[in-house]
């Protein structure tokens, strides 16, 4: 049965199947995808040939030729002022103009003809932007290194700037890794982190960021990052650092015979400087504290945005310098002539945890000339914030004007300021120079600081003495005068003893107030000291920055805001110090006011709520400060008997009494009060 069955469907006849013609129409064909050519339109390629005519080279050996070679050979172009010839090089395929023009798709695809057209429109309207720097677009990125005893920076031949600057005698507080136990120089900025690009003064504005550069070395210490537009002409920025320990590096904007070669209305030279601040300490939230953008006018004073939130400026004057401030470190570029106008902006990065804030700057300088060897020049500091070096600085860096660099180190308002500069820094500088210990040093300091205000001191004691024997006799006459309508004889009479007594309720406030400003310096000066940066003592690692002795982790709203997430032995030493202070002041305080010891008590602690995230040496002075006070006043206390000043008292209330002015007019003006009030009480009883 099966041979029956294969033997039928071989020999079976095959009727083909006929499709009606209307069905073979409506039958879906597959579809050939193609793709479409392009070519310069009439005025594009007019553009082209004008471009590359105003900003080529002129072929050797020819008079109408011109050759234009873009974006690392990708375009070879020559005209003759009419038609264009040459090849575009399309992903590694060198094609010919001509047949790209006439989209000759046997030569290539239509890709390929497709993108080569993209590659010389982009070409031509980089050419038409650029100009004579249009070949510098494409290059290599070179990097190279200049250093002497105390920076070492790296350049970068794409863009032709600073991108690294490494300080050689300094180290890292803030390490990332805690495992690592090697520190790392401080790092100012790198590469990604800092550009600080030029717009060349042409009619459209080109940025030297987009160029790549030609460096030269012209010395050890000297390099030419260069724009070569032919071969006796170029543009470019000179760097010089000095041998040495130099924080300044010269740097110069230099052209040669560009005047034959470009054409521009425009006279300013704009700068523009980004920078985001790297951290460099352990804590950041006070080195956040103690960062910001500043600013110096010219001929003017010192400036500053914002240290704790996001902050902007436009200033529409002459601006000297423009700085970028850590804690301890800087960069300052400072312009020989002033730029003409500035905008500032500086940004808070919450989320970021290796860095602490955004700077922005954008300047301009005025009166550009194509026709001299150098239009600009720059000074560009990149160092730490020490107060010997930025006053070397303040009047060697431009001969006709103090810059006050100093500025950038926070120390205090007005008489603060001068207390730090004239005393204080001058002392520490003096001790550092043949002691190499930072603790013994404030240790010193501070004896020495206590020997000179020790006549205050002493005088100040010995007026709360006399006050607290006259305790009795004032607390007499406030219980033989009481009330509000007493006021004025309580007063008189109050005034007439102490008079007796030759004592002065303000001789004990006087002192202290004049040791004051002191303390409020010394407040100021050890958090912007950069020598105590690194500097250990006893358990202190750095006494730049806070003792912890525990830390934890997480975020307590209010608490970590404030207090920090770390306990300082140093602060916690100062407290327990200063609670003790206060209990013995109060033993011997004139005025008992019980209601308000429990305040005088919750002062200390106020304080180390306060100082816990403040440097070391700082809790480690007031501790220090505070320890020498007690034994000052139980000294005092032998020093200065009791007999002695009732003896005293006794003689100077023999004395004659002779009214000085100011107490004649306090009595006088008493005496009218007294009188206005008697005149008062016979009007309110005469109406009754």
């Amino acid at each position: 049965m099966a041979a029956v069955f294969f033997g039928f469907m071989w020999f079976a006849p095959k009727d083909k199947i006929e499709i009606p013609e209307e069905e073979v129409e409506n039958t879906v064909q597959p579809v050939v995808p193609v793709v479409a050519i392009d070519s310069l339109s009439p005025s594009e390629l007019k553009w082209l040939v004008r471009n590359i005519t105003d900003h080529g080279e002129t072929v050797a050996g020819t008079d109408s030729l011109t050759r234009f070679n873009y974006s690392n050979k990708l375009v070879d172009l020559t005209t003759d002022g009419k038609n264009v010839e040459g090849t575009v090089n399309v992903d590694g395929v060198i094609l010919n103009w001509e047949d790209v023009n006439k989209a000759d798709l046997s030569k290539m695809t239509a890709v390929q003809q497709r993108k080569a057209i993209e590659i010389v429109r982009e070409a031509s309207a980089e050419i038409g932007r650029f100009g004579k720097f249009a070949p510098f677009l494409a290059g290599n990125d070179t990097i190279i290194k200049m250093e002497n005893d105390v920076l070492a920076l790296e350049l970068s031949s794409k863009s032709g700037t600073v991108t690294r600057a490494e300080l050689k005698k300094y180290d890292t507080e803030y390490t990332p890794d805690e495992t690592k136990k090697r520190k790392e120089k401080v790092v100012i900025f790198e590469k990604g982190t800092n550009t600080l690009q030029f717009q060349i003064p042409l009619n459209q504005e080109i940025s030297t960021a987009d160029l790549y550069f030609v460096p030269q070395i012209l010395s050890d210490s000297s390099v030419l990052m260069k724009l070569p537009l032919a071969e006796d002409a170029y543009w470019g920025i000179q760097y010089t650092l000095p041998r040495g320990d130099s924080y300044v590096i010269d740097m110069k904007v230099v052209q040669k015979n560009l005047n034959r070669y470009i054409e521009s209305n425009n006279k300013n030279l704009g700068v523009d400087w980004h920078q985001s601040l790297m951290r460099q300490e352990k804590g950041k939230m006070f080195e956040e504290r103690n960062s910001a953008l500043y600013y110096k006018f010219a001929g003017g004073s010192v400036d500053n945005l914002s240290e704790n939130k996001n902050d902007s400026e436009d200033r529409q004057a002459k601006i000297r310098w423009i700085g970028f401030k850590n804690q301890f470190f800087s960069s300052v570029l400072i312009s020989q002539r002033p730029f003409n106008m500035a905008d500032f902006k500086s940004v808070v990065l919450k989320d970021k945890p290796y860095f602490l804030k955004d700077f922005n700057a954008q300047a301009t300088v005025n009166d550009y000339d194509w026709n001299v060897d150098v239009p600009a020049h720059f000074s560009w500091f990149i160092g730490p914030n020490l107060y010997p070096l930025l006053s070397s600085l303040d009047r060697q860096t431009v001969a006709d004007e103090n810059l006050q660099l100093t500025r950038l180190i926070p120390l205090g308002w007005s008489v603060f300021r001068w207390i730090n500069t004239g005393v204080i820094i001058p002392i520490f500088n003096f001790l550092g120079s043949f002691i190499s210990n930072y603790g013994i040093v404030i240790l010193v300091m501070t004896f020495f600081i206590k020997l000179v205000l020790f006549p205050l001191t002493y005088k100040s004691y010995k007026s709360q003495a006399v006050m607290r024997l006259l305790q009795p006799e004032v607390k007499e006459i406030n219980e033989k005068y009481p009330g509000q309508a007493n006021a004025m004889v309580r007063q008189q009479k109050m005034m007439a003893l102490y008079n007796k007594a030759g004592a002065n309720p303000m001789s004990g406030c006087l002192p202290m107030l004049l040791q004051m400003p002191i303390l409020f310096a010394m407040f100021t000066f050890f958090p912007s000291a950069i020598e105590l940066r690194g500097q250990s003592f006893l358990w202190a690692h750095d006494l730049a920055a806070p003792d912890a002795i525990i830390s934890w982790s997480g975020h307590i709203p209010l608490i970590t805001d404030y207090f920090g997430n770390h306990i300082s032995l140093f602060c916690l030493l100062m407290t327990i110090t200063n609670i003790i202070y206060t209990k013995i002041n109060m033993q011997t305080s004139a005025n008992q006011m019980p209601g308000m010891k429990w305040m005088m008590y919750l002062m200390p602690v106020f304080f180390m709520i306060f100082f816990n995230n403040y440097a070391a040496g700082l809790s480690y002075y007031y501790f220090l400060s505070l320890l020498i006070t007690i034994a000052q006043t139980y000294s005092f206390r032998y020093i200065i008997k009791e007999e002695d000043v009732k003896r005293t008292m006794a003689e100077n209330a023999k004395k004659p009494k002779k009214k000085s002015g100011f107490m004649a007019r306090l009595e006088e003006m008493q005496k009218q009060q007294q009188a206005m009030m008697r005149e008062q009480q016979k009007r309110a009883q005469s109406r009754r």
